[in-house]
């Protein structure tokens, strides 16, 4: 127990905590009976606390950076007397997912909780988690978070289930007004000075970041703009690389295009849309709109730049930057001068129809949240997670506290005041009041009243009135009321969606997980000297040259026999 200790302290002290929201997969009935909410409700309030009336105390390490709350934190601490248990979260910092988990794996202790993100699949592999089988029909919030399909799908080779994705789930009714994935982003502004156009393709998105910027070079205090920024640091990466799929009209399924008439996957890194993306890009750095230092920067200098305000645009998903960045923008006040983000319906041309947007959720079988073999009390750690699905403890997380962080109106529906949203977006009072616990399970989607969103960001008024500004005045412009209406919603993909929950557990025991670890050390060295090259066609070229030398049709075949098996396994429930 000293070690373990020892280690904890160890990871707080080098590891910080973060903020983070997902999206799931609809599958609750809002209408659950009253009796069975209350049932949900009073496991809640009672489940969790102890006979001493002390609270317990677990650890939780994430392999995702963010920022970190403090140890009196006030939510954190109201969550613990409904619970009767609190968790000290740990987070990435100076350190890879790889190397973080690799140490902990080599040292064979580890906190109470874990999300090993990438490396979750290690983590199984080295012993280090808890098989849930046992203990999930104990637990009836954890019971309903997934179907049994889902159940299932998360089953790994030796038959059992041994995490939690925390993102997946949609209660009652779909309520989405945050596009929280991928997008072309585009500060306000700059729509703004064209008169808000239509902006299509990519052509056009180039052209109106071009032109915004040689007429205003620099912001209001003489700083000058960056006009395009790409994120390459590690995994991030997908900043500069999976564009091709959406330019053609497809989904996310990360790695792959599926086409869904033929039910055949496609390689989108060698499409004529991904030759063309790249063309453009490379003609937009040698133009000087392209950041010079897209291929050197970190994290955390990208979000730096983001929060200055100064980026015109980018491509990136709404969850990685805007919890830092953009609450960075609104609480400086540079909503103001219209810099805040909102997403362009992108595709190659204009004969494409995007999918940047699709209702329904995803289900990420690769990783999420575990219980380790060095908890000493696994059945109180899994009550600590039902409690959370809790109604009353899924407020505090999301809506806070009542009368301080939301009201309620006369007919029941939450609402937030100026001030609450501005405290919201405040990290200082962030860490000092709010506490998500955001990367343990969590629901989307509508309350268990029926009637509001489990989150703010869900309720369509909350979320409209809470809108800086600028971009109320763009949405009025365009007429619409959300961000998903500015990019439109396009149905649920097909039963093999996405198909990057595969490709992220391959390994090299594999052919074709040989060649996807290769062709993604590959896209990484040769991708930014292609955006970079004097001669285009002689980069790409050479790019291509060590591409194929990776036997991608070895990595093709695999993801071909795995959209199958999906498709099989899908009309088994049917």
């Amino acid at each position: 127990m000293k070690m373990k200790k020892m280690l904890c302290l160890l990871l707080a002290a080098v590891m910080t905590a973060s903020v983070a929201t997902g999206c799931g997969d609809s599958k609750k009935d809002a209408g659950t009976s009253a009796s069975a909410d209350a049932s949900a409700d009073k496991e809640t309030a009672e489940g969790g606390s102890s006979d001493t009336g002390e609270i317990r105390e677990y650890t939780a390490f994430f392999a995702v950076p963010g920022a970190e709350i403090n140890d009196d934190n006030e939510i954190q601490q109201q969550i613990a007397e409904l619970t009767g248990a609190k968790v000290k979260e740990t987070w990435l910092t100076g350190q890879t997912a790889e190397e973080a988990v690799g140490t902990l794996i080599a040292g064979g202790e580890y906190p109470d909780f874990i999300d090993g993100g990438s490396q979750s699949v290690q983590l199984y592999q080295a012993g280090a988690l808890v098989a849930l089988d046992d203990y999930i029909d104990k637990y009836p919030n954890i019971k309903e978070f997934f179907t049994e399909q889902e159940w299932d799908q998360l089953r790994q080779d030796d038959g059992k289930i041994y995490w939690l994705p925390q993102f997946s789930n949609i209660y009652g009714e779909e309520k989405m007004c945050t596009h929280n994935d991928e997008a072309f982003w585009i500060q306000t502004r700059v729509l703004k000075w064209a008169d808000y156009p239509e902006i299509r393709t990519m052509d056009e998105y180039f052209d109106l970041i071009e032109a915004y910027n040689e007429a205003n070079p620099t912001m209001e205090d003489g700083t000058a703009n960056i006009p395009y920024t790409i994120l390459c640091d590690d995994w991030r990466y997908f900043c500069l690389e999976n564009a091709p799929e959406f330019l053609d009209g497809y989904p996310n399924d990360g790695s792959v295009i599926v086409d869904p008439n033929t039910q055949t996957v496609i390689d989108y890194n060698t499409t004529d849309t991904a030759v063309a993306y790249f063309k453009k890009l490379n003609e937009e750095y040698k133009k000087g709109i392209v950041d010079p230092e897209s291929f050197t920067m970190t994290y955390d200098e990208y979000i730096a730049k983001i929060s200055s305000g100064r980026v015109l645009g980018m491509i990136d998903q709404w969850w990685d930057f805007a919890y830092t960045g953009y609450d960075a923008i609104k609480s400086a006040g540079l909503d103001k001068q219209g810099c805040s983000y909102v997403p362009l319906p992108i595709t190659i041309d204009r004969s494409v129809k995007n999918q940047w947007h699709n209702s329904g959720g995803v289900l990420n079988v690769s990783g999420g949240l575990a219980v380790t073999t060095s908890c000493e009390d696994v059945e109180g750690a899994l009550q600590f997670v039902n409690d959370l699905l809790g109604q009353e403890v899924h407020d505090l997380r999301f809506w806070g506290e009542k009368d301080v962080d939301y009201q309620v109106d006369g007919e029941g529906m939450y609402y937030k005041t100026p001030e609450m949203r501005t405290n919201a977006a405040d990290s200082a009072y962030k860490a000092s009041h709010l506490c998500t616990y955001s990367y343990f399970p969590q629901w989307i989607g509508t309350s268990r009243d029926g009637k509001n969103a489990m989150k703010p960001e869900g309720q369509a008024q909350e979320f409209f009135d809470g809108l800086t500004d600028d971009v109320k005045e763009c949405f009025n412009a365009y007429g619409v009321m959300t961000y998903v209406d500015m990019l439109g919603t396009s149905p649920a993909p097909g039963p093999w969606y996405p198909m990057y929950t595969f490709s992220q557990t391959m390994t090299t025991d594999t052919e074709g997980g040989t060649a996807w670890l290769k062709m993604g050390e590959v896209k990484h060295e040769y991708l930014p000297k292609v955006v970079m090259a004097d001669d285009f066609d002689a980069g790409w070229a050479e790019y291509m040259e060590a591409y194929n030398a990776c036997n991608p049709d070895a990595f093709i075949a695999e993801m071909q026999v795995e959209l199958e098996r999906r498709i099989a396994e899908a009309a088994k429930y049917e």
